[in-house]
């Protein structure tokens, strides 16, 4: 089954990448199937099983999905638009998106609001199947330690007092309607103006999705010895003044310094755990007196987690200056 999850991420993978190509004649399931080896209906079978939805469905609504920030950020007729996502009309394309949206292109165009967006699926996460790295740590960086002020900001987030680490936090959140991983990373992809948005579309990976951990008296105790509570969400600037979706908070953040403990790119099936490793190590030795500073355990202030192998692995923590 594992092999077949890393097949089905193959075609993920390449379905978006011939959407961002516009490449009609490579986006087919004979296609896509050829490129695995097995015939149309057991690679059908296959991504159904592993992902919960057929194929057609799934490759609909990340056209969707991708044709939906064009029309938010971008300035192009919506025709155009719709004829690049493989629509045959803007007639299609505003059903297809109304249906999906319940707004039409036109509408959304000019008065942008979260909906739920399809965002790319992971069926092969060595992390959540559980599945250590394999092989030898490759990368020779080290862990990079700075200090920065972040400016003022917004924080739009869900949060959860009862989880303990990223899988448990997704795990309790997908219990609760309304709040679950594939409506929260939707509704924030489709938001616009995130701060660390870099026009990735997947969750804590590119589109502006962070994990983050606000310092709580009344929230769990970590493993660094911190009353904290989870949240899962994305930066937006301080004159934000967007709809904030059911169930989730917005966060009004004041400018603060920071440490930053960053790792470079690296293999994520092969090195994650010992990059987090080195990141664990690099917090917990690090001389705070030395630098003037020490750990700002004021009540709301929030320590940020970004993980994308193909940047960085960091984690931004709050301090202030010793008097």
């Amino acid at each position: 089954m594992y092999e077949w999850r890393r097949q089905i991420q193959a075609v993920v993978d390449e379905i978006d990448a011939c959407i961002r190509n516009h490449d009609d004649e490579a986006l087919t399931l004979r296609a896509l199937s050829r490129k695995l080896g097995y015939s149309e209906y057991h690679t059908t079978r296959k991504f159904r099983e592993i992902s919960g939805m057929q194929f057609r469905d799934y490759l609909r609504r990340r056209r969707l999905a991708f044709a939906l920030k064009e029309v938010r950020d971008g300035t192009r007729s919506l025709l155009d638009i719709a004829l690049d996502y493989g629509f045959s009309s803007h007639e299609a394309f505003t059903r297809a998106f109304r249906a999906a949206y319940g707004v039409t292109p036109g509408e959304f165009r000019r008065s942008p609001r979260p909906v739920v967006l399809r965002t790319k699926i992971h069926p092969f996460d060595r992390y959540l199947l559980g599945m250590e790295e394999i092989g030898m740590v490759k990368s020779a960086q080290e862990v990079q330690i700075y200090f920065v002020t972040i400016p003022a900001h917004r924080f739009l987030h869900i949060e959860n007092r009862e989880s303990n680490g990223y899988w448990d936090f997704w795990q309790k959140q997908n219990q609760i309607p309304g709040q679950d991983y594939e409506t929260i990373c939707g509704l924030l992809d489709s938001v616009k103006g995130k701060l660390d948005d870099n026009g990735g579309s997947e969750a804590n990976c590119g589109s502006g999705q962070i994990m983050a951990y606000i310092n709580d008296p009344t929230g769990r105790l970590c493993d660094w010895g911190y009353l904290r509570t989870e949240c899962y969400g994305a930066r937006l600037p301080a004159t934000y003044s967007g709809e904030i979706p059911p169930g989730m908070l917005l966060t009004d953040v004041p400018e603060g310094e920071y440490v930053v403990f960053e790792h470079g790119p690296f293999d994520y099936e092969q090195e994650n755990r010992s990059v987090e490793e080195k990141i664990e190590r690099a917090m917990a030795e690090f001389d705070y007196a030395a630098a003037g500073r020490c750990l700002d355990m004021t009540p709301g202030r929030i320590m940020y987690f970004y993980f994308n192998p193909e940047q960085y692995f960091k984690y931004i923590r709050p301090v202030r200056r010793l008097q």
